[in-house]
């Protein structure tokens, strides 16, 4: 009987050990940060709006879109704060990709891949350095681009509170705040253009412009086969004949991959208001439209990795376009301009 009584006595005090433990570890936990009154973590999902002739969209499970992500993302890419210290001090997204220029910069001699559509990318930059999804390359371009300064966020009177209210209550984060930038880009959809609507039977195509399509969309042209419509963008890689010899910058895809196949590629870019977007072209070479098409009708340049669309039967390097067919391509590219989407003010500055 006492060996009965000592046995539950030892099993009563390593119970009470146990329990005065566990109260111990939890009254030293770190508290949970918690909404402030009045404050309700309550998203509104939110549905971009894009054709009904463009591809499916889709986001990220982790990263699903809603109102108040997109307008604290919206925030964050017209804001200096983004690059408050580092390599580009005083800059936001904005400072490069202007919404009137289709969301690039029009300078001269400058590059830069316009923010138009990026919801169906998967590889992003010139050179393709970032592959993945748009919460890959935000997270890049604030981790190591702007080499964000989060401090900076949450001493803000505003961000704290914009943060709870799209991912709710915890710290701003690297990756919140990639999250945030990449739902607003999302939302910059161009799909109005002039093209979109003659697609749609919605007007008519001057002549010079439907003669610029059909060499568009035919051989004689040979456009459709990296810009197929309607992103306009194979979202690949291609060596179209810029140079022959290649050093630098110049390697484009090789300085990424290090394959010898790579060597002179970069990205094909959206056509979607290509007007807008001048310079064209990785190094800013081409000022004009007339240029570019001058290129693929008598200028390109012969080398081991040259796109084999290039030197086709028929073609070999040069379209040799007459001047007609050069003006009338001109002009079917320029319909692929959409003047709502520069003037949305949904996609503009909310300062």
């Amino acid at each position: 009987m006492k060996r009965m009584k000592a046995i539950q006595y030892s099993w009563f005090f390593a119970l009470a050990m146990a329990g005065a433990l566990m109260m111990t570890a939890v009254s030293c936990r770190k508290p949970e940060e918690k909404e402030p009154p009045g404050e309700v973590y309550s998203p509104t999902p939110y549905h971009p709006a894009y054709p009904s002739h463009f591809p499916f969209m889709t986001d990220t499970a982790e990263n699903p879109l809603t109102k108040e992500g997109v307008e604290l993302g919206r925030r964050l890419y017209y804001d200096e704060k983004l690059s408050f210290n580092g390599p580009n001090e005083g800059a936001s997204c904005s400072s490069c990709h202007h919404q009137s220029s289709s969301f690039t910069i029009n300078a001269g001699g400058t590059a830069v891949l316009p923010h138009v559509n990026l919801g169906w990318n998967k590889t992003f930059l010139w050179e393709g350095k970032v592959e993945g999804t748009l919460e890959d390359v935000m997270r890049f371009e604030v981790e190591v681009f702007f080499n964000t300064e989060l401090e900076v966020l949450k001493n803000d009177p505003l961000y704290p509170s914009l943060f709870r209210k799209a991912f709710g209550a915890g710290e701003i984060t690297y990756e919140r705040t990639a999250f945030a930038l990449a739902q607003f880009v999302r939302t910059l959809v161009s799909g109005n253009s002039k093209m979109d609507r003659w697609y749609r039977h919605e007007v008519n195509l001057s002549d010079a412009e439907m003669r610029g399509l059909n060499l568009f969309f035919t051989e004689r042209g040979d456009c459709f086969h990296c810009h197929s419509f309607p992103l306009t963008s194979d979202n690949s890689f291609h060596n179209i004949g810029l140079d022959s010899v290649f050093s630098g910058a110049s390697m484009g895809r090789y300085n990424v991959t290090g394959d010898p196949a790579d060597m002179g590629k970069f990205k094909t870019p959206t056509l979607r208001n290509i007007e807008l977007t001048a310079p064209y072209m990785h190094d800013g070479r081409f000022a004009t439209l007339e240029e570019v098409v001058e290129h693929y009708s008598s200028g390109v340049k012969y080398s081991i990795t040259l796109d084999p669309i290039m030197t086709k039967q028929g073609k070999w390097l040069h379209l040799n376009l007459t001047t007609q067919e050069k003006a009338d391509l001109v002009a079917f590219l320029k319909t692929f301009t959409d003047t709502s989407f520069i003037s949305d003010p949904r996609l503009g500055s909310p300062f």
